[in-house]
């Protein structure tokens, strides 16, 4: 299935969408969306700036222009689902457990933070919010949010399990494999794509014969649709009525979400993607497309929201932001005795 005018947008980056359905959804979600969204968006500016500045060691990876997707599909989630994401998780992360300090205690290397600040950026994980967590490793989690899917299954639990991948991820065996078992086994996962267009640095061109993934969705017999991952509306309507469905009935399905980092693969340039040159005027035109200002704009223009609110949304965000970095700035460096704790487990 299609969201209408998908396919024009991946095939014309000129492209632009008109306003948000808002329709049907109450006023408060989307008051929730806005502020998410704006959330995550000023947290990761924050990362990327203070990795600009050397206050972070390790590497970041950033989905600036990304955040519908997350904040779409974590709405309709419980704590008792399992959540597993990628390389590019704050998003995800954040969009089920708001607590910045932990998010930016962990990059900071802090004993505060999400991993015990053993992982960084990459190894996140909060388990009382059912973020189960997330790795480097390509597709490294697709399989586990499988077996997660099972294990809820066999429970016989109403609980699902949700899958983030890229694009570049469907490139990996065993992610065909894991489309293949969930379906066999009627498993309640749901794989939620968000093509960027880019892995690393090569463009869907240059890797694929389409710039589309749903297919595999299609050859595995599992339903799928494919969005525009900037309309956190559309994102929310199709991963609610694909949760619902998986409650009642255990089975696989897929989302595709097109959507477009304005950062390139690691850390804070925005014009390079890992030594390659990636169009300017491509990413303008993404920006655009930009998903809280879409949000925003729809909202006043419907009367639901106002200028004024909106300055207010802006200063609570900075605040929070501020307050919060300034806490995981002061918070203590694990110990160096605790190096090894978490390596090897004693029987």
């Amino acid at each position: 299935m299609l969201s209408e005018g998908v396919e024009n947008f991946i095939e014309d980056p000129n492209f632009i969408f008109p306003e948000l359905n808002l329709s049907q959804i109450k006023p408060s979600y989307l008051e929730d969306f806005l502020f998410s969204m704006s959330l995550i968006r000023a947290a990761e500016i924050k990362i990327a700036k203070a990795k600009k500045n050397g206050l972070i060691k390790g590497p970041v990876h950033l989905g600036v222009g990304q955040e519908a997707i997350a904040v779409g599909v974590s709405k309709s989630l419980r704590d008792t689902d399992r959540i597993f994401g990628a390389h590019r998780s704050h998003s995800h992360i954040l969009g089920v457990d708001k607590d910045l300090r932990k998010l930016f205690a962990e990059v900071l290397g802090r004993k505060t933070g999400f991993s015990a600040g053993m992982g960084g950026s990459m190894h996140l994980a909060s388990k009382s919010k059912g973020f189960m967590g997330s790795v480097p490793i390509v597709t490294g989690t697709v399989p586990l949010a499988v077996g997660a899917g099972l294990a809820s299954k066999l429970q016989k639990s109403s609980d699902i399990a949700i899958s983030y991948l890229g694009d570049g991820a469907t490139e990996e065996g065993v992610f065909h494999e894991s489309l293949n078992f969930a379906r066999v086994s009627n498993i309640p996962v749901l794989f939620v794509v968000e093509n960027n267009l880019f892995s690393s640095h090569m463009h869907m061109s240059l890797r694929q014969p389409l710039n589309t993934i749903n297919r595999f969705a299609k050859a595995h017999k599992i339903k799928a649709k494919l969005l525009d991952g900037n309309d956190v509306i559309e994102i929310y309507k199709t991963s609610s009525e694909f949760i619902k469905n998986m409650r009642s009935k255990p089975e696989p399905y897929l989302i595709e979400a097109i959507t477009y980092r304005w950062f390139g693969h690691v850390d804070w340039r925005d014009d390079i993607d890992v030594g390659v040159a990636r169009s300017k005027k491509d990413l303008l035109n993404w920006k655009k497309r930009d998903p809280i200002k879409r949000l925003r704009d729809a909202m006043i223009n419907k009367k639901i929201w106002t200028n004024e609110k909106q300055l207010n949304l802006d200063v609570k965000v900075k605040n929070l932001v501020e307050e919060n970095w300034e806490t995981a700035m002061k918070d203590d460096f694990p110990d160096r005795n605790s190096l090894l704790d978490n390596v090897y487990k004693d029987d």
